[in-house]
């Protein structure tokens, strides 16, 4: 008995049963109709044009639905095909009227009659049948009373047998009348194999077949053929589409066992297999195993691998088994492509057929998502390969194309302008609301939102809402849309760009201006702190204990706003030009600056003074190589003598080493500080007008005695030569 494909499809579910199948003897495709109707099959196929649509003069018959079913061709009882057989509903498009021109209806018998209850409804239906690599279009004619003719209701069906196909193969049905008053009826059905049907021993094709096995396994796909090493067989990879003929990927002709792999990025879910062999061969064993696929590991699938000819008596199949692997629609998604044509159509390009919406988006320069325009614009349904017009009047940079995949929501999205129109441009997009009476509204389109061009919104738009209305006015805007009731317009925002940063280059100059004055005006006071900064260390090299006085006393200062001068660290230059030019070259360099000299007072230095003082020929052998006090004083007497020292030398001794009286009184001209009990007075004239508040001068103070109270301890400690220059000059003493 017949089998309804439905129920053949539920059959073939998680859990397959065997059905069988009614057997048509004979090779011919006949037709034949419901009760009320008559049905005539043209002979021979017909070419498949579908034309455009065009509007019905009145009631006309069309397809409103196709429904299949399987059954068997034989030629003898043991050798039949699987065919394909179509019932096609028909039910009458268009409201009835009294016709003006009897002329539209034709005549079942005799053409003048002119009672309207004797004309009929003719309609010639096109049924296009695809099973790759087969191509079929068949025309029916039928005829149905005008008495029984019911707006909108259903008069009957039509049948016909039959299209014959490979067993496992996908077919694809089409139906349309001549001339097409609506968009065709379309049916796709994937056709069972050997195992869920009783065609073992009718069809001959099943008897020598061998199992296919799926199981996931790794990342890649293997196809594993073991047969026969004398086995000829062919082996082709082919793309699958829905619109238009299949694409052909790989093909080869192969003897004996294969194991063939794929990458699993060549998956896709239109990629289909197809083999071949000569049915009276030997039977041979051929797995395919899928690795990765969205199955569990030891789940089996039961297929059946069908072939074509390499010989005249061998048949073929095709299998299609990534169509749910979600690897497969990935790479689909990947290799999609959307493509402009000029001068307002796109196309998207894919290897396989998509199920997905497309509209336009607005794309603005700095990185974010892109705005759909939906509303105004709405979604469209996309077809590979098929070219779309772009509902625009001027096109643009910043408008995309996005796309949206019904299969778990993926996007794609192209800037379709952005090779020929050049890069993102920050333009300010308008959306313009007419309403009755010449009303209308704007908006602008920002991140969060459609923003009213005249709201109390702290964005962009609405600060510079006047002045895009302006620009709008003055035509300064391009329109890029429009229908009845919205339009959209790209408002240039480049001048307000140069405004504000105008504005930023004002404030800069300001500020810098300001800056200016204030740097002269503390320009004296500067240049009195940095000649503050300068100070000249002389002092008489009595021993090595003395000597790290000195040191503690010089890296002391350093730590302050100072810039210290001292023999100690300046032993190779002393060396090489001798203490009295080393000397005048550091004495110039310090009073030039505004800097100070410092004469540290001790024994011995007061003993050179005395001489320098009694006699000034007795110092022009200096005590060492490196005494650079003694080669000073032939400079540094002569200031204070001609009364020029008061300003520009401070004079120095530490505490137990010397009195306050021992200072030669010639000295006593300029301040002469006792260390470390006079240190903040003695910081505050070397450091001049730069000299901080007293608070943090006695803290600078602290700092420097505490450096130097160690040395000091020490010198003080250390048992002295009482034949020495400093014999006697202690305090106590």
């Amino acid at each position: 008995m017949p089998v309804p494909w439905f129920l053949l499809s539920l059959a073939l579910g998680r859990s397959p049963m065997v059905l069988s199948l009614e057997k048509l003897m004979g090779p011919q495709d006949t037709a034949r109709c419901s009760p009320g109707l008559s049905c005539h099959l043209w002979d021979g196929d017909v070419l498949c044009l579908p034309g455009s649509i065009v509007s019905a003069p009145g009631p006309v018959l069309v397809p409103t639905r196709l429904q299949t079913e399987l059954v068997l061709r034989c030629h003898q009882e043991t050798d039949c095909d699987l065919c394909v057989r179509v019932a096609i509903h028909l039910a009458v498009h268009g409201h009835w009227k009294e016709p003006k021109d009897e002329d539209e209806f034709g005549r079942a018998a005799d053409p003048e009659l002119e009672e309207p209850a004797n004309a009929f409804l003719q309609a010639q239906v096109v049924l296009s049948f695809q099973a790759y690599p087969t191509a079929r279009c068949v025309l029916l004619e039928v005829q149905v009373p005008a008495a029984l003719v019911q707006p909108g209701q259903s008069v009957g069906s039509v049948v016909f047998d039959c299209f014959e196909a490979a067993l496992g193969a996908e077919v694809r049905l089409w139906s349309y009348t001549q001339p097409r008053y609506q968009k065709e009826l379309n049916l796709t059905q994937q056709l069972p194999d050997c195992k869920g049907l009783e065609v073992r021993d009718s069809i001959q094709s099943c008897w020598a077949l061998p199992w296919l096995g799926v199981s996931a396994d790794g990342d890649d796909v293997h196809l594993v053929l073991d047969v026969s090493e004398e086995q000829h067989f062919g082996l082709s990879l082919y793309w699958n589409q829905i619109q238009g003929p299949t694409k052909p990927w790989w093909h080869k002709n192969l003897t004996g066992p294969q194991n063939i792999t794929l990458n699993h990025t060549d998956l896709f879910p239109c990629l289909c297999i197809q083999d071949s062999y000569s049915f009276f061969m030997a039977p041979f064993k051929c797995h395919l195993l899928l690795e990765a696929l969205p199955y569990s590991s030891n789940c089996l699938f039961i297929l059946l691998w069908k072939v074509w000819p390499l010989e005249p008596d061998s048949v073929r199949t095709s299998i299609c088994p990534f169509r749910e692997d979600p690897r497969a629609h990935r790479n689909l998604w990947r290799a999609a492509r959307l493509r402009l044509l000029p001068p307002q159509g796109w196309q998207l390009n894919a290897p396989c057929s998509l199920l997905a919406e497309a509209t336009l988006c607005w794309q603005a320069p700095g990185g974010g998502p892109c705005q759909s325009l939906v509303p105004p614009l709405s979604w469209a349904n996309v077809t590979v390969n098929k070219t779309l017009e772009l509902p625009l009047l001027n096109a643009h940079p910043n408008l995309c194309v996005q796309q949206v995949s019904s299969w778990e929501k993926l996007q794609l999205q192209q800037c379709l302008w952005a090779d020929s129109l050049g890069a993102l441009k920050d333009d300010m997009l308008l959306v313009e609301t007419r309403g009755p009476q010449d009303n209308r509204s704007l908006c602008a389109l920002e991140p969060s939102g459609c923003t009213p061009l005249f709201s109390r919104a702290s964005t962009r738009a609405a600060r510079l809402g006047e002045g895009l209305l302006q620009d709008l006015q003055s035509g300064q805007c391009l329109q890029l849309w429009e229908d009845d009731l919205r339009a959209l317009w790209a408002c240039p925002m480049d001048k307000y760009v140069h405004q504000r940063w105008a504005l930023v280059w004002l404030a800069c100059l300001l500020l810098a201006s300001v800056l200016f004055l204030l740097f002269l005006f503390k320009k004296d006071h500067v240049k009195a702190a940095a000649r503050a900064r300068a100070a000249l260390l002389l002092y008489s090299a009595e021993d090595s204990g003395f000597e790290r006085l000195v040191g503690a006393l010089a890296s002391a200062l350093c730590q302050l706003p100072l810039r210290v001068a001292v023999d100690l660290w300046s032993r190779r230059e002393l060396s090489a030009q001798g203490p009295l030019a080393w000397f005048h070259a550091q004495r110039r360099q310090t009073l030039q600056e505004g800097g100070v000299v410092v004469l540290l007072f001790s024994p011995g230095a007061v003993a050179l003074c005395h001489e320098w003082l009694q006699d000034g020929a007795s110092a022009s052998a200096p005590h060492g190589p490196h005494d650079a006090f003694a080669a000073s004083l032939s400079c540094v007497l002569p200031d204070f003598l001609q009364g020029r020292a008061p300003g520009r030398y401070v004079g120095a001794y530490f505490d137990g080493l010397l009195h306050s009286e021992a200072v030669p009184t010639l000295f006593r001209s300029v301040p002469v500080f006792s260390l470390p009990s006079q240190l903040p007075d003695f910081l505050g004239t070397l450091q001049g007008p730069a000299a901080p508040r007293p608070g943090r001068l006695g803290e600078r103070a602290k700092q420097v005695s505490r450096a130097l109270q160690p040395a000091l301890d020490q010198v003080l400690k250390a048992p002295r030569d009482p034949g020495g220059p400093g014999d006697g000059t202690r305090d106590g003493t």
